[in-house]
C-alpha cells in the first residue's frame, strides 16, 4: 500500500461508453475529505501523506454517492487504500462490514496486515484457515468485523452460501472485487468463480456501494467488467483510469534460445541485478530446476510454485520481503497480491502468453524505487507451453454433455470423483468444467457433490471461438513485443489501451542495451552439466480410482501390497529444461520410431547407476509400445546387457494393447489399460526362476496406470518386486 511514488491521474475520458464521471466540488464530499485524509494517514502510518490523484475521488464516489466504481490503476498506485479508507468512513456511519472478494492467499495476508495498522478489523475465510471459520462467523454475528476477505470459490461453498452469504449480502456496507479482470472472459487470468460475483451484485440492497479494482485491463476488459458491475440495470458505474506505465521500470529482452545459455547467463549475472527480485519460469519443473542450479552456483534463492507447501510459501514471501534471498524462482503462483514495494528486478525465463499477463507480473517491481530492472529471456519452447494452457478454461461440448447427462440420469448428487468415470478429462479440468456449468446455471454444488438444475445448457461456440482467437492474438502480440524496434513500455501500455502511452526513454530500444549479454564459458559448462543430470522419481500408485465398476473394472480401495510396483524412475520430465526438451521431440507422435542413440542409452544407464535401490534388479521386461516399439526394446535390451540382467522380453497386448491417449483422467486411463497387458507363458516360466526385482521399461509415464497394471501382471505371475523405469514423464 505504498503512497510514496509519483501520483497518477484519473482520466474520465478513458471510461467505457455508458459510464459517468463525478465532480469533487460537491459540498457533501468536502465535508468528509478531512476525515478521509485522517483515515489514510492512519492506514499508511505517516502524517505527511495525502491522496494520490484519483484516490479521493473514488473514495467519495463510494462513501458519499454510494456508487459502483471501477478503478483501473497501475500496480502500487494504492487501490487497497481506497477500499480501506472507504470502509473506515462507512463503518463510522453505521454501515455493515466490507466484503472483499480476493483471488490469492498472499494478497489476503497482506491486506489483513495492512488493515490492522489502520485499526480496521479484517479477517479472512479461505482454505488455509478452515479451523478458524467458526470464530470468524461468531465475530461477524457480533459485528466485530470491519472487513471480510474471501476467495471467489468461497462464494459457492454450500455452507458459506447457505449460512453466511445471505446475511452478508443484506448487511454489507461495501462490496469490493479485487483483481476484477478475472471476471472477464477476455481477462488474462479469467477464473470462472469470479462470474458468481454478478449474481451477488444483482441481489445487493439498493444503494450498496461496489468497488472493482485492477491494474491489468485493456479497453475490452474494462468495458466487460463495467457492464457486469452495472448488472444489466441502471446502476451508474464510475470508471477511474490512470496511466499504467511506471517510470522506474527499465525493460529489456535478451534472446538466448538455448536453456543452457539462459541459465548460464542468469547464474553469472544474477548478483548484478539491483536488490532482490523474482525470476519467473513457465512450468513447475523449470522453476525447481532453475532454483537448484542457481543455489549450486552460490546464489541465495528459493523455488515458489503451485507444489510449494502453504507454510513454505509464506516463509519464502517473508524471506524476499526482508531481502534474505536474492530471488524467488517462481511460477505464476507468485503473482497478483504479492507486495514488496522495493522489489528490484523481475526476470522471465520464458515469456508469458500475452503482453497483458507480462505487464501484470513485471508490475511487481519498482513500486517504491527509482529503478527496477525487467528482463525477458524468451525460449523456443514458449509457444508449445502457451498452446497447452490457451483453452484450459473453456469447456468442451462433449464433456459438458456427458456430465449433464450423467447427473440427469442419476437423479441425485454425484461427487467429482464419480463424475470422473463419466467423461475422460483430468481432475483439474473437470473441476473447471463443473465451475463453468455451475456459474452458467446448468448444475449446482450441494452437500454430497453436484446436481443438475434442469435449466439445461447450450454450448456457446461463437463466444468460445472469439476467446480462443483472442488468446492467439495475444500470443502473436507477445512475439511482437520480443521483436519490436520501438519502445517496450509504450508497446505494453498500448496493449492495455492506455491513452497516455509514450516512449519511456529507459528500455533497451530507447536507451540501448543496459544489461550484459556475455555468457561466461564456465557458467555455460556448469549449466550444461546440471542440465545433463538425469533421474526423476516416480511414486507408485497405492489406490484404485473411485467408481471403477461403472467402467467395467472390478477393483476398489487400496492396491494389494503383493500387487503393487515399487518406486520408479524416469530420465527426465518433458517439462524439464535439459533432457526434457530432447525427449519431448523424441517421443512426439510425428517422430519416426528408431532405436535409442548412444547418448540416450548412456543417460538411461546413469539413471540406474544413481537409483540407490534397496535390492538390485535381476531381470528386465518391457511394456509393449504402439508408437515406439523399437525405442523401448532397444533401451530395455541395452540395460539388460550392460547390467548383466536376464532379458525376459516384452509383455503381450491381448487386444492390441492399451487404449486411449495421454491426458485423460485416472479412471479412464485405468480402464484403457485393464486386461490389455499380460505375461506370456514363456516369460511366466522364467519368472518362476527369478529371485529379485524386475526392471519394467516403458517410454512415457502419464497417469502411471500402464506401469501399475503391467507391474501387477508381473507380480501375479511370480515377480517378487517390480521397479518401473521410463524415458520420460509428462510432469
Amino acid at each position: 500500500m505504498d503512497q510514496t511514488t509519483t501520483p497518477t491521474v484519473t482520466t474520465p475520458s478513458a471510461t467505457p461508453p455508458g459510464t459517468t464521471t463525478s465532480s469533487t466540488a460537491d459540498d457533501p464530499r468536502e465535508a468528509v475529505h478531512a476525515e478521509a485524509r485522517a483515515a489514510l494517514r492512519a492506514l499508511v502510518g505517516r502524517d505527511d501523506v495525502d491522496f494520490r490523484d484519483g484516490q479521493w475521488e473514488a473514495v467519495a464516489d463510494l462513501v458519499v454517492d454510494r456508487r459502483r466504481v471501477l478503478v483501473v490503476q497501475r500496480t502500487g498506485w494504492g487501490k487497497s487504500a481506497v477500499y480501506f479508507v472507504a470502509t473506515a468512513l462507512l463503518r463510522a456511519r453505521g454501515a455493515g462490514p466490507t466484503l472483499i472478494v480476493s483471488p490469492l492467499l498472499a494478497l489476503m495476508r497482506d491486506q489483513v496486515a495492512a488493515a490492522a495498522r489502520a485499526g480496521v478489523r479484517a479477517v479472512t475465510m479461505n482454505s488455509a484457515n478452515a479451523h478458524a471459520w467458526d470464530e470468524v462467523t461468531a465475530a461477524l454475528a457480533a459485528d466485530e468485523v470491519d472487513v471480510l476477505l474471501v476467495s471467489p470459490e468461497r462464494l459457492n461453498n454450500p455452507k458459506f452460501r447457505a449460512e453466511l452469504l445471505p446475511g452478508l449480502r443484506e448487511r454489507a456496507g461495501l462490496v469490493v472485487v479485487d483483481e476484477a479482470h478475472c471476471i472477464s472472459d477476455w481477462g488474462h487470468d479469467f477464473r470462472p468463480d469470479y462470474r458468481r460475483i454478478r449474481d451477488l451484485l444483482g441481489d445487493l440492497p439498493t444503494g450498496t456501494p461496489v468497488l472493482a479494482t485492477t491494474a491489468t485491463a485493456n479497453a475490452r476488459v474494462v468495458q466487460d467488467v463495467a457492464e457486469q458491475l452495472a448488472d444489466g440495470s441502471d446502476h451508474p458505474v464510475t470508471t477511474h483510469r490512470g496511466p499504467l506505465a511506471r517510470a522506474s521500470l527499465r525493460l529489456g529482452v535478451l534472446p538466448l534460445r538455448a536453456p543452457r545459455d539462459r541459465l548460464a547467463w542468469l547464474a553469472a549475472h544474477l548478483d548484478e541485478l539491483p536488490g532482490s527480485g523474482i525470476v519467473y519460469a513457465l512450468t513447475v519443473s523449470a522453476a525447481e530446476e532453475t532454483a537448484a542450479l542457481l543455489a549450486a552456483a552460490g546464489h541465495t534463492v528459493r523455488a515458489y510454485t503451485g507444489r510449494t507447501d502453504v507454510a513454505e510459501r509464506e516463509e519464502a514471501e517473508e524471506a524476499l520481503r526482508e531481502n534474505r534471498v536474492k530471488a524467488l524462482v517462481a511460477t505464476s503462483a507468485l503473482g497478483m497480491g504479492f507486495d514488496k514495494p522495493d522489489l528490484g528486478f523481475v526476470v522471465h525465463l520464458g515469456a508469458p502468453s500475452s503482453p497483458v499477463a507480462y505487464y501484470q507480473q513485471v508490475g511487481r517491481a519498482g513500486r517504491a524505487t527509482d529503478r527496477a530492472d525487467v528482463l525477458l529471456l524468451p525460449g523456443e519452447e514458449d509457444r508449445e507451453i502457451w498452446s497447452y494452457f490457451a483453452t484450459s478454461s473453456m469447456p468442451r461440448q462433449d464433456q459438458a454433455a456427458a456430465v449433464l447427462d450423467a447427473l440427469g440420469r442419476a437423479g441425485r448428487p454425484m461427487s467429482t470423483a464419480a463424475l470422473e468415470t463419466v467423461t475422460d478429462v483430468r481432475r483439474t479440468r473437470l473441476e473447471l468444467l463443473l465451475k463453468v456449468l455451475d456459474v452458467e446455471g446448468a448444475l449446482e454444488r450441494v452437500g454430497g457433490g453436484w446436481t443438475a438444475t434442469g435449466q439445461g445448457w447450450t454450448y456457446d461456440a461463437e463466444r468460445y471461438g472469439r476467446v480462443e482467437e483472442a488468446r492467439r492474438a495475444e500470443a502473436r502480440a507477445m512475439l511482437d513485443y520480443e521483436a519490436t524496434d520501438g519502445c517496450r513500455m509504450r508497446f505494453l501500455a498500448e496493449q492495455l489501451d492506455d491513452p497516455s502511452a509514450a516512449d519511456c526513454g529507459r528500455c533497451d530500444r530507447c536507451a540501448g542495451t543496459w544489461f550484459p549479454t556475455d555468457v561466461p564459458e564456465q557458467a555455460r559448462e556448469d549449466a550444461d552439466r546440471r542440465l545433463r543430470q538425469v533421474g526423476v522419481e516416480v511414486p507408485p500408485r497405492a489406490q484404485w480410482p473411485t467408481g471403477m465398476d461403472r467402467l467395467g473394472v472390478p477393483v476398489k480401495g487400496k492396491i494389494a501390497a503383493d500387487e503393487q510396483v515399487g518406486e520408479g524412475r524416469v530420465v527426465a520430465r518433458l517439462t524439464d529444461l535439459g533432457w526434457g526438451q530432447r525427449l519431448r521431440t523424441l517421443l512426439d507422435a510425428r517422430t519416426p520410431d528408431a532405436s535409442a542413440d548412444p547418448a540416450l542409452l548412456g543417460a538411461c544407464v546413469a539413471v540406474l547407476a544413481g537409483w540407490g535401490w534397496a535390492r538390485r534388479p535381476v531381470a528386465v521386461a518391457a511394456v509393449p509400445s504402439r508408437r515406439h516399439p523399437q525405442l523401448v526394446a532397444s533401451v530395455a535390451q541395452h540395460l539388460a546387457e550392460r547390467g548383466r540382467l536376464e532379458w525376459l522380453g516384452t509383455l503381450e497386448a491381448p487386444d492390441g494393447g492399451p487404449r486411449g491417449e495421454p491426458g485423460g483422467n485416472s479412471a479412464f486411463r485405468l480402464a484403457g489399460v485393464w486386461d490389455q497387458l499380460a505375461v506370456p507363458t514363456g516369460m511366466a516360466e522364467r519368472l518362476a526362476q527369478v529371485r529379485g526385482p524386475v526392471l519394467l521399461v516403458d517410454d512415457l509415464v502419464d497417469s502411471r496406470w500402464t506401469l501399475t497394471v503391467a507391474g501387477r501382471a508381473l507380480r501375479r505371475a511370480g515377480a517378487d518386486e517390480v521397479l518401473p523405469f521410463a524415458l520420460a514423464s509428462v510432469a
